[in-house]
C-alpha cells in the first residue's frame, strides 16, 4: 500500500454545528484517540480574519491557545484559512502577518491549508510562497469541483504547480460526487500536478467513504475524516470507518478503543445534540448541487415543516443553490413567482358573512362536537386547511390549501373529497396541476412579499405561503365579517412557530382592521379568545 496521510478534521468542520467551542476536556481527549489511532495530522480548526458573533477557540486557533493543549508527541497540527479572507482590503500579506505572527519554527502549526473557490484560487495561491518561506507545510483545498469541465480542473491544477504546495485537495462540497467522477477528478488532476493529491468528501448521499476509498485507488495519498462524520451538513467520511479500510495488520496497527470510547461518551451525545447525518434533504442536495447549508439551516428550524424543506430544495435547484445565503434560504421559500393569476372572487361566497378556519390542532378535534353546534347555530363559511377533516364532510364548505410540495402529495386525496378547493391553480406546476385533476378547483392567486398582507379581487398578497396565510387573506378578500379560527393550538413555549404565526397574524389585522380574528379553542397566539362552549355574540365585545 502507498504511504497515506490520514488527516482528521472533526474541531474545524465539525465547529460548524457548535460555533466551534469545544471544552478543553473533550479535545484533549480527542488528541489522545487521535494519536492512539494512528491518525497522521489533526487540523484543529480554523483561523479566521473577522470577529463576528461568538465563535469558540477553534475557529481562530491561535498558537496560545493550541500550547495550552497537551499535543502527543508526532501528531501533526493543521490550521484551515478561507481564500476569502486573504482577500480583503487587508491584503494578501497582511492578513497572513495578523493570522500568523510568529513562525513554524515558533509555532505548534505546522500544517496550513487554504480553502478556495474557484474563482479565488489564482489570487490565493502566492499565499504559498509567504508561508513556505517562514517554514510551514501549505495544502490547498479547491471546493465545488464537481461540476467544472476537464480543461478547467486541468488548468488549475496547472497553476498551482507553480507554487510551493505541498498537497492539492479538491473537496467534494456539495457531496453531489459518484465514485466514477471521483475517479475522473483524480485523473484530471493529474494532469497537471504532479505532486500528492488529497480529497475531502460530503455524505449527502451516503457517498463519503466510498468517494475517498476510490480517490485512494486513483492515486490520492492525503484522506480526510471526521470522527462519526461531524462536520458541516451531512457530515463527511467518518475516521472510525476509514480507518478500518486502510489499516493493515502489523506494528502500526491502530489501537481504536480510545477513539471507540470518544465515540461513545462524547461524539454520539453531541450527535443526538445537533444531529449531523445525512438524510433525504441532504441526498437530494447532493443530487442537485445545493449547498448543504441551506439543509442544515432548515432542519435545525423548527418553523420549516417537511414540504417547507422540499419546497425550498425544489425551488433552489431551478433557480441554484450552490453557494448559501440567508437571503436565498427566504427567496427558496417563495414558491410562486412570475405574474399574479387568479379567476376566481372569494367575495361571491364570503362578503358579509362569518368564516370558520378550521386548522388542524389538536383542539379542533377534541371540541368537535361543540364545534359542529357552533357551524350548525351560527352558520360560517366552513373553510379547513388542506385535507383536514375535523367535521362531518357536509358542515364543511370549502377547503384551501397552497403548498405546492403539500398538494402534490394530497392530489388523490383532494380528488376523493367532495369540497371545492381553493389554490393558485394557474400559478401551479404542471406537476401538481396534474395530480389534483380538474374538478373542483377555486383559482386564487397568490404573491409572497415579507411583512405584506393585501386582498385583490382574485389574488392575495401573503407574507409566507403558509395555509394560515393564504386562508386569512382569502378571507378578507371575500370581505368577509369575522373570522373564528378552531384548532390554532401553537406550540409549547419558547417555539419559534409561535413568534412566527404571532407576527403574521399582527400584519394581518393591521391590514385587515375592519375584520375581528377570533379563536374559539385554546391557542397559544396572540389574538382574540372565545369560548366555542359559551355565546359567541353578533358583534365584537
Amino acid at each position: 500500500m502507498r504511504a497515506l496521510t490520514l488527516l482528521d478534521c472533526t474541531l474545524r468542520d465539525g465547529g460548524y454545528y457548535n460555533n466551534w467551542d469545544f471544552a478543553p476536556e473533550l479535545i484533549h481527549r480527542y488528541l489522545a484517540a487521535m494519536k492512539a489511532a494512528r491518525i497522521d495530522c489533526v487540523e484543529l480548526g480554523f483561523r479566521f480574519v473577522q470577529n463576528n458573533g461568538f465563535k469558540g477557540a477553534c475557529a481562530y486557533t491561535g498558537d496560545d491557545f493550541i500550547r495550552s493543549l497537551t499535543i502527543p508527541e508526532d501528531l501533526q497540527i493543521g490550521v484551515m484559512l478561507n481564500g476569502a479572507d486573504l482577500l480583503t482590503d487587508l491584503g494578501l500579506e497582511g492578513a497572513l502577518e495578523r493570522l500568523f505572527p510568529e513562525t513554524a519554527a515558533q509555532s505548534p502549526v505546522s500544517l496550513v491549508r487554504i480553502a478556495c473557490h474557484v474563482h479565488e484560487f489564482e489570487k490565493a495561491l502566492p499565499a504559498s510562497h509567504w508561508l513556505s518561506e517562514r517554514g510551514y507545510v501549505v495544502g490547498f483545498n479547491l471546493m465545488q469541483i464537481a461540476d467544472r469541465t476537464r480543461a478547467e480542473v486541468v488548468d488549475l491544477a496547472r497553476a498551482a504547480s507553480a507554487y510551493p504546495i505541498a498537497v492539492l485537495y479538491f473537496a467534494d462540497s456539495m457531496g453531489s460526487m459518484t465514485p466514477e467522477a471521483t475517479e475522473e477528478i483524480v485523473s484530471w488532476l493529474r494532469e497537471g500536478w504532479n505532486g500528492p493529491i488529497g480529497i475531502h468528501t460530503h455524505d449527502n448521499m451516503g457517498l463519503a467513504l466510498r468517494n475517498t476509498l476510490r480517490a485512494c485507488e486513483a492515486g490520492a495519498t492525503w484522506l480526510d475524516a471526521t470522527v462519526t462524520g461531524m462536520g458541516r451538513g451531512p457530515g463527511n467520511a467518518r475516521t472510525e470507518e476509514l480507518l478500518i479500510e486502510t489499516s493493515e495488520p502489523g506494528p502500526r496497527d491502530p489501537n481504536l478503543v480510545p477513539l471507540l470510547e470518544l465515540i461513545q461518551n462524547d461524539f454520539l451525545p453531541l450527535k443526538e445534540r445537533y444531529g449531523w447525518g445525512s438524510n433525504p434533504y441532504y441526498y437530494l442536495s447532493g443530487k442537485y448541487g445545493i449547498h448543504p447549508t441551506f439543509v442544515q439551516e432548515m432542519v435545525g428550524d423548527a418553523r420549516f415543516s417537511p414540504e417547507d424543506i422540499l419546497g425550498s430544495i425544489e425551488q433552489l435547484r431551478l433557480d441554484g443553490g450552490k453557494k448559501f445565503s440567508n437571503s436565498r434560504l427566504e427567496l427558496a421559500q417563495n414558491f410562486y413567482v412570475g405574474p399574479v393569476q387568479g379567476s376566481w372572487s372569494p367575495a361571491t361566497m364570503l362578503e358579509g358573512r362569518d368564516v370558520l378556519l378550521l386548522a388542524p390542532g389538536p383542539a379542533g378535534a377534541a371540541h368537535a362536537a361543540a364545534v359542529a353546534r357552533f357551524v350548525r347555530d351560527r352558520r360560517p363559511v366552513v373553510v379547513a386547511f388542506n385535507t383536514h377533516m375535523p367535521l362531518p364532510s357536509e358542515l364543511i364548505d370549502l377547503r384551501v390549501a397552497c403548498h405546492p410540495v403539500r398538494l402534490l402529495a394530497d392530489g388523490e386525496a383532494h380528488g376523493r373529497l367532495p369540497h371545492p378547493l381553493v389554490t393558485p391553480v394557474s400559478m401551479l406546476p404542471s406537476a401538481v396541476r396534474a395530480a389534483l385533476g380538474e374538478r373542483g378547483l377555486l383559482d386564487f392567486g397568490i404573491e409572497v412579499e415579507p411583512q405584506h398582507f393585501a386582498f385583490g379581487d382574485t389574488a392575495c398578497t401573503v407574507p409566507k405561503s403558509m395555509v394560515a396565510a393564504y386562508a386569512l387573506a382569502m378571507a378578507a378578500s371575500g370581505r368577509a365579517r369575522w373570522i373564528f379560527l378552531t384548532g390554532f393550538d401553537g406550540y409549547p413555549s419558547g417555539d419559534p412557530r409561535n413568534d412566527e404565526m404571532n407576527a403574521l397574524l399582527t400584519q394581518f389585522q393591521a391590514a385587515a382592521p375592519e375584520i375581528d380574528v377570533i379563536s374559539l379553542t385554546p391557542t397559544a397566539y396572540s389574538v382574540a379568545r372565545r369560548s366555542i362552549y359559551g355565546h359567541v355574540p353578533e358583534v365584537a365585545a
